[in-house]
């Protein structure tokens, strides 16, 4: 794959034209007004599709991905990942039978990439492969009590790796004049998390799906790899993409990149040195190693700050839903509590209510919540 030779006044041109795009938008589409505040009622009769379309938030994010995304110079790779975001089915299941399945459980726990995982509860429900069980653009971004774990979160988390990669990837070539490849950067950002719509499927009592793990880390890295191996996207893309959770700096750490795709390799049913995955003999990343995976890696670091901004607005939130809304101590575990907090964090995502309650206090966060949601 080529190498991107764009300069600096171009990329400036890029972003300029990419800032119209979205200002444009916002001026033509309502969705991105101010959230509409409704009655605890109306948000229980809400779906996840509906909060994120109703989303300022989200919908934001959702066009900076697709601008992203249209960046991609390489047509091949950019129609491939535009097909992932419209539909981010898990076509790898695509005539996967039972005993295929059964197969690759066995293969994987010979190999230590599955642990404690039960053969009924590996892999997601699949209801058919060619179509996924949600948007894109409605999936959270991670686990119910953890980063961006709201209908949307995935669309704003994304979004924001996206925009630190290619800080990452202007910096480098400014100051050490180092050539990444640009759509490299761009495709494995935007795909790293392409899973989540499946393995984070919504409830009736508006919570997702507890993730497994696969290869020592949430199910959903390895699966999406495999889905970029399966969807035919270039093995630098794959590789970089691996590299989210994990660089490639030590042994140990390149190990773990190492199991991921061959744990994807596996699902996929592709020899991971034959197809350029891995360096012969398979026990590293190609060789010199590619540096786009680093900055695959640093770009997803928005769980640093995420994480622990959702673990401290929940229980806040839940005080907030007992004393204001009227809720049961039982309710807090069930559809009312879920359908409140669902609602009010994707119409103003955590980080911004936690940005409320840390500069100016509960009163703030809990004003913040009375104006999206009517208190009872």
């Amino acid at each position: 794959m080529s190498i991107e030779h764009l300069n600096r006044r171009d990329f400036l041109k890029l972003g300029a034209v990419a800032g119209a795009v979205v200002a444009a938008s916002a001026i033509a589409n309502p969705v991105l007004a101010a959230p509409s505040c409704k009655t605890l009622d109306e948000c229980m009769e809400m779906n996840p599709v509906s909060m994120a379309e109703a989303s300022a938030p989200v919908s934001a994010s959702w066009r900076s991905i697709r601008l992203a995304a249209a960046e991609i110079r390489n047509p091949d790779i950019r129609n491939r990942v535009e097909a992932i975001l419209d539909n981010p089915a898990p076509t790898l299941t695509k005539g996967m039978s039972r005993s295929n399945k059964k197969n690759i459980y066995k293969e994987l726990t010979a190999k230590g990439l599955l642990k404690d995982v039960k053969e009924a509860d590996f892999l997601p429900p699949v209801t058919d492969s060619s179509k996924s069980s949600q948007p894109f653009y409605s999936a959270p971004g991670s686990g119910y009590q953890s980063h961006h774990s709201y209908p949307g979160g995935l669309a704003t988390h994304t979004d924001l790796n996206i925009r630190v990669s290619m800080a990452l990837y202007d910096g480098y070539r400014s100051v050490y004049d180092y050539l990444l490849d640009r759509d490299v950067v761009i495709a494995a950002q935007i795909l790293h998390d392409l899973h989540k719509p499946w393995v984070f499927q919504w409830d009736e009592n508006g919570k997702s799906r507890t993730e497994m793990k696969l290869g020592g880390t949430g199910e959903h890295h390895p699966l999406g790899v495999a889905e970029s191996i399966v969807r035919g996207l270039p093995a630098e893309v794959c590789v970089a993409q691996a590299c989210a959770h994990n660089h490639p700096r030590t042994p140990e750490d390149e190990a773990k990149v190492v199991g991921w795709i061959q744990a994807a390799s596996l699902i996929a049913g592709v020899d991971p040195v034959k197809h350029g995955l891995l360096a012969k003999g398979g026990k590293t990343l190609p060789l010199p190693r590619r540096q786009e995976g680093f900055v695959t890696h640093l770009g997803d670091h928005d769980w640093v700050l995420t994480v622990p901004a959702a673990q401290w607005i929940i229980p806040i939130m839940e005080k907030v839903a007992v004393r204001d809304y009227k809720m049961s101590e039982n309710d807090l575990k069930k559809k009312p509590f879920n359908q409140l907090r669902n609602y009010v964090f994707s119409q103003t995502t955590i980080m911004s209510l936690y940005e409320a309650y840390a500069a100016q206090g509960e009163a703030e966060l809990t004003r913040t919540v009375h104006s999206i949601v009517t208190p009872a």
